[in-house]
Order: C-alpha cells, then sequence, then structure tokens
C-alpha cells in the first residue's frame, strides 16, 4: 500500500516549508535514516530524513515548492507495487507547486523615451581560477548564485573554512564576476523619469532576492512585537576598566586554552542578575505571567540571511569559560544551519551585542515571550566626571528593551542596576 510522506514540523515555529532540494529522485531505493531532502524552516535549513522505507514513487512537491506542514509531498510504494499512475493522497490533496515568480512591475516603463547609454568596451580583467573539489556554500548562497548565474568556484568564501556566504555572492554580483568570465565595467545610466508604479525603482537598478522563510519569520514575529507588545527602554553607561583588565589577564594567563570575549562577561552578568532580580526573568503568556526559575539566555547571532538566537541554558549555573565554549561552538554551528529547535527555543532573556561592530548604542525589539532583552554597544574611551575631576574611562552603553506587561519600570531599573554591578565588579562573575 503507498505511504503518503507529510511535510513535517522540524521547528516549534514552523507553519510552512520550503522544499530546498531533493536528494532522491523518483524511482530511487530508500532506506531509513538517510537523508531524503532539504527544508527551508523558518529558523534554518534542516535535513528531512527517510523514515519509511520503499521507493520514492512519486514527487508532489518539485523543488522550490512552499509547504504547509502536514501536506503530502510524495508518496513511497513497496518494490514492485503498483501504484496507479493518477494516484492521490486519501488524506487530503498534494502540496501546491511552487510559486511563480514575481512579474516585474515596472516593465511598462521600460520603454520610457530616454536616451540609450552608448556601448562601452569593458576592461576585461583576468579570469578567476575555478576552484576544484566540493564547494562549501550556505543554500541561500547557492541559490542567489543559480539566480544570478554566479560560478561558485570563481567565488573565494569568507566564511568559516572558506564557505561561501550570500554576501560574498553579492559581491561578486556587484563587481560582475560571471561564470569564471571576464569583469564588466559599470556604466552610470543617465538621469530619467522614476516609474510609474508601486516602486519608485528602476528594475534594471536593483536585484531581486527572494525572502527565505527565514526572513519572512523575522519580518512577522519582529513586526508582531513591535505592533502587539508595549515596549520601553532603559539605558545605562557602564565603566569598563576592571572588566577589561580582568579579561585581559585571564586570557594572557590562559595560555591560549581559552579566549574569553566582552559577551562572554555580559552573559554571565546577565544571569546572575537575574538571579538578584527575578521579577525580570518573566514571560507574558494571555493568561499566565511566567516567572522563570533558571536563567536561559538567548544570544543573537548572525547567520546568513537573517539571525537566529541559540540558547545557553541554566547560564546561572555555569562557569564564564564554559559559556564562552558553549557561544563559540552554538554559533559556529548556528552560521552552518546546524541547530536543532531544542538549541535555539525555550529562552527567557535575549542579548543582542554589536558592539563589535563599532556600535556605540541601540535599542532591541524584545523577542517574545521573552519580557526583556538587553541590546550591547561597543566600548570606547570617553571623558568622564568623577569626584570634580574629568578622567578618561573606558566605558559601555547598555539599553534593556521591556515588555511592560510582565517588566515594569523599577523592576528594570532594579535589574540594569544589577548588570552594572556585575560588570563594574567583574570578579562577582567569577564566583
Amino acid at each position: 500500500m503507498p505511504i503518503d510522506l507529510f511535510m513535517t514540523q522540524l521547528s516549534p515555529t514552523m507553519t510552512e516549508g520550503k522544499i530546498a532540494r531533493w536528494l532522491k529522485k523518483e524511482g530511487d531505493t530508500l532506506e531509513s535514516g538517510e537523508i531524503l531532502a532539504e527544508v527551508e524552516t523558518d529558523k534554518a535549513t534542516m535535513e528531512m530524513e527517510v523514515v519509511d522505507e520503499g521507493v520514492l514513487h512519486k514527487i508532489f512537491s518539485p523543488e522550490g515548492s512552499i509547504v504547509p506542514v502536514g501536506s503530502v509531498i510524495a508518496v513511497i510504494a513497496e518494490e514492485g507495487e503498483e501504484v496507479p499512475a493518477d494516484y492521490a493522497s486519501a488524506v487530503g490533496d498534494a502540496a501546491p507547486a511552487a510559486e511563480a515568480p514575481q512579474a516585474p512591475v515596472t516593465a511598462a516603463v521600460e520603454e520610457a523615451p530616454v536616451a540609450k547609454a552608448e556601448a562601452v568596451a569593458a576592461p576585461v580583467a583576468s579570469a578567476p581560477v575555478a576552484r576544484k573539489g566540493r564547494i562549501k556554500a550556505s543554500p541561500l548562497a547557492r541559490r542567489l548564485a543559480k539566480q544570478k548565474g554566479i560560478n561558485l568556484a570563481a567565488i573565494s568564501g569568507s566564511g568559516p573554512n572558506g564557505r561561501i556566504t550570500r554576501s560574498d555572492v553579492e559581491k561578486a554580483v556587484r563587481t560582475g564576476i560571471t561564470v569564471g568570465g571576464a569583469t564588466a565595467a559599470v556604466v552610470a545610466p543617465p538621469a530619467r523619469p522614476l516609474p510609474a508604479g508601486p516602486l519608485p525603482y528602476h528594475e534594471d537598478e536593483f536585484d531581486r532576492v527572494e525572502n527565505s522563510m527565514m526572513r519572512k519569520a523575522i519580518a512577522r514575529r519582529l513586526t508582531e512585537s513591535k505592533q502587539q507588545v508595549p515596549h520601553f527602554y532603559l539605558s545605562v553607561d557602564v565603566v569598563m576598566d576592571r572588566l577589561m583588565d580582568l579579561r585581559a589577564q585571564l586570557n594572557e594567563a590562559a595560555d591560549g586554552a581559552f579566549k574569553l570575549s566582552v559577551n562572554d562577561f555580559v552573559i554571565k552578568a546577565v544571569a546572575k542578575a537575574l538571579v538578584d532580580v527575578p521579577a525580570a526573568n518573566a514571560s507574558w503568556t494571555d493568561r499566565d505571567t511566567l516567572l522563570h526559575k533558571h536563567a536561559h539566555i538567548s544570544v543573537a547571532v548572525a547567520i546568513d540571511g537573517g539571525l537566529i538566537t541559540p540558547v545557553i541554558r541554566f547560564a546561572e549555573q555555569k562557569g564564564i569559560t564554559d559559556i564562552s565554549a558553549e557561544v563559540k561552538e552554538l554559533a559556529t554551528r548556528a552560521r552552518a544551519g546546524e541547530l536543532q529547535p531544542e538549541e535555539y527555543s525555550g529562552g527567557t532573556f535575549s542579548i543582542s551585542n554589536l558592539g563589535m561592530y563599532g556600535v556605540k548604542q541601540f535599542a532591541a525589539i524584545v523577542n517574545p515571550p521573552e519580557g526583556a532583552i538587553l541590546a550591547v554597544g561597543g566600548t570606547d574611551e570617553r571623558a568622564v566626571v568623577e569626584d570634580g575631576a574629568v578622567v578618561v574611562r573606558k566605558m559601555m552603553t547598555l539599553t534593556l528593551s521591556c515588555d511592560h506587561r510582565v517588566v515594569d519600570g523599577a523592576v528594570g531599573a532594579e535589574f540594569l542596576a544589577a548588570v552594572k554591578k556585575h560588570i563594574e565588579m567583574p570578579a562577582s562573575v567569577l564566583i
């Protein structure tokens, strides 16, 4: 009897998935544990394994299809089993086919009376040398390269172990790298009227990159948060001199065994502050306010096409070197798209650090159902007044975004003061 293959829920918040790639074709024999397909969810591109053995008889959802969870995407038959050519699932319709590509909305204005730019002979650069062997690239980079006709073998990856990322492909597009070919000169077009229609841009002046499932999920969740969560913000400056000195001493003493970052200290300081002020470790539900007993810290990590928040669980119970090692390991696997749902779900408080990008201060958006998120800026030297005299101190600005339904202003202020105390007296995070 044929076995229907369904789109399964591969992350807690997944409602639909996109078939990124079939690794088996119709007629292939399937064995339990083999990778059947890659599915792009709202969090990452994940592998779908074979559960029911047999022969992949028919694929209903080709690559690129966006399929609701629970829909039939293929049917499996036993070896030698006859399946009617018009077989249809008994439990419902097969998943819909891939979405049709969006038509250019400004095509009608491309015939505008604009003087054509004279063709200019393009200076030819030396062709990039194509690499041999397996090319490491993210799924988004592969898809974008395919859309743009870019030869991945001609690109140097900037990701871990030379992995090609979306930004590498976008850079190749800007610099004119094609299929291992020459570099074309960019000729500025003459001024012309803006096109009529919903988009005030000429179609030939931008590239379309289809929104990934992750990008759509980020857009939906953050829009809901800003619209439905009553945010308020608290900022505080902290003196970093002691922490920077302690960090340098610990890293020097470690002699390469580990290397602590400022973010590792912040995570531990936040975990201890959540113990000091448990009212700040709260989540909102329509019925109850959840007061968490442990500090499960979500740490925002930028990845290709979006961001993800792997969780450091029981951070209040872990040493700072353990936290440091765990953050590095989770961040590496997050960028490789290898995190499992339980590794990026269930956080009770979030930290977003843009200090390494030179950002001084910013306000982050609360990640529901968590009640607050701490935005961490960079450390720089500033002139401050102490005892009536101006002195130079290493300073950092922290901004706490709170869901006012569960974290009131006084609670937020008390929590932020606790974080400041642990950072300015950093030996406390080692205890």
